[in-house]
């Protein structure tokens, strides 16, 4: 995939921010990478170059730019639009595969060699995967910089570089800076003794009430809180546990977190933001979908309607098939009216013994179709679409046979399966509006 070099400099132009994330524009007589929207003088086009990733622009020597943060905007929406290799290696490598098991993992993950793997990645988004993994230990290794006190010696293990002089010289590189230069601009936020807490964006609309309804619905008392302004709840990730809390604020949403390994800390993030659909372009989904005579009422009436996503693919199975989840092990440090973890098996459960013997493997680095044919034997096709949709954050799933959608006829929409072609590429968000219509 290359980039619209024409569109993307009317973007930088206009200093558009729903390109934010989109695309990376690099400055050839500054040698600085930026964010689509960043408020300096927009460049002559002549002297423009233009990225798919934060990590294709360090890699072809740029530095980011410090006055707009190119790394601290929403995520790109293409990596859950597109179902190919390098997507579903985008997904992987923001989850911290490569930091916990190598190339040779991720490789494995995704089912290709590792030479095939860094082929597609270095043709599709002009960088390797050490060199993309690399992007996402600075963003990490920023976020914990400029958001606490932790020791940079901590940070540097915490964000997976091999040693502290690894660190250093990727910061360098990466932000033209040293730590402690970063660390003197940032702002550390209120938190409390062993809490961190961030700032998430989000491409506005986003309509949150809608998100915070649908989470509470099915809300697990012990694992899940959440009132009308906010949603908490504990996680189990690579290195241990934790707990985190979200509330939806203007233009951004407040992540605070607390973690038994800082490790787990850009996990923790790309699962939350993927939880509740942070990368999401809702002013593309919007205008395609309110075009449409039947829709179009309803995306004026809750613009930003977002699809709840997943934390952990395996627990999102174990709900959709397992009403009345038991809760599973305390924890041993309890944190407000989260006191437990989500189960990890439950008795007398095929699903469990398939995931148990890797049999069945439910992650954000699955093929789409390949997921999809695997779960349907054992959960049936409601179920499978809805994994999906949650899990990948796949955004043209209609999972026809759900009877929730019978609702939609409240709309004279007697035929989803015709009708629903017109919505591609972004059924997901249709069945949103519709499923949300019929609960009403």
């Amino acid at each position: 995939m290359f980039v619209d070099e024409e569109r993307a400099y009317r973007a930088v132009a206009a200093r558009d921010a729903r390109f934010d994330g989109c695309f990376i524009l690099a400055v050839r007589t500054t040698g600085i990478y930026c964010r689509p929207s960043c408020p300096a003088v927009t460049p002559k086009r002549r002297n423009t170059q233009f990225f798919l990733t934060a990590a294709a622009a360090q890699t072809a020597g740029y530095r980011a730019c410090r006055r707009c943060l190119p790394d601290a905007v929403p995520g790109s929406p293409e990596w859950n639009l597109r179902a190919d290799l390098a997507a579903r290696a985008m997904r992987l490598i923001s989850d911290g595969v490569v930091e916990r098991d190598g190339v040779p993992g991720l490789a494995a993950r995704l089912g290709y060699s590792e030479r095939h793997l860094t082929r597609v990645l270095n043709a599709e988004l002009g960088a390797g995967p050490l060199a993309l993994a690399r992007a996402h230990r600075a963003h990490a290794a920023r976020l914990l910089i400029e958001t606490t006190t932790i020791s940079f010696a901590d940070i540097a293990f915490a964000a997976g570089f091999a040693s502290i002089r690894q660190f250093n010289d990727t910061i360098r590189a990466v932000f033209a800076s040293t730590p402690s230069e970063m660390r003197g601009r940032g702002r550390v936020p209120k938190a409390s003794p062993g809490r961190i807490v961030l700032r998430l964006p989000y491409r506005p609309p986003f309509f949150a009430e809608g998100l915070l309804t649908h989470l509470a619905a099915d809300a697990i008392p012990g694992v899940e809180e959440v009132t009308s302004t906010s949603y908490a709840r504990t996680l189990r990730l690579p290195f241990g546990v934790a707990t985190v809390r979200l509330v939806p604020l203007d233009g951004h949403v407040e992540c605070s977190l607390r973690l038994s390994d800082v490790r787990d800390l850009g996990s923790a993030v790309t699962r939350v933001r993927r939880l509740l659909d942070l990368d999401a372009d809702p002013a593309a989904v919007d205008e395609f979908l309110g075009a449409d005579p039947a829709l179009g009422p309803l995306v004026r009436a809750t613009p930003g309607i977002r699809v709840a996503g997943s934390v952990d693919g395996a627990e999102t199975l174990l709900r959709l098939t397992h009403p009345a989840v038991p809760v599973g092990a305390a924890l041993a440090q309890p944190d407000d009216a989260l006191t437990h973890l989500f189960p990890t098996t439950i008795d007398d459960c095929a699903v469990c013994t398939a995931l148990a013997d890797g049999s069945l493997v439910v992650d954000v680095g699955r093929d789409a179709d390949d997921l999809r044919a695997e779960l349907i034997p054992l959960v049936g096709p409601v179920v499978a679409d809805t994994v999906v949709m949650r899990v990948l954050g796949a955004p043209d799933v209609l999972p026809l046979s759900d009877p929730v959608l019978a609702g939609a006829a409240a709309l004279g929409l007697t035929d989803l399966a015709s009708r629903g072609r017109s919505w591609r590429p972004w059924r997901s968000y249709a069945g949103a509006h519709l499923t949300r219509k019929a609960m009403s």
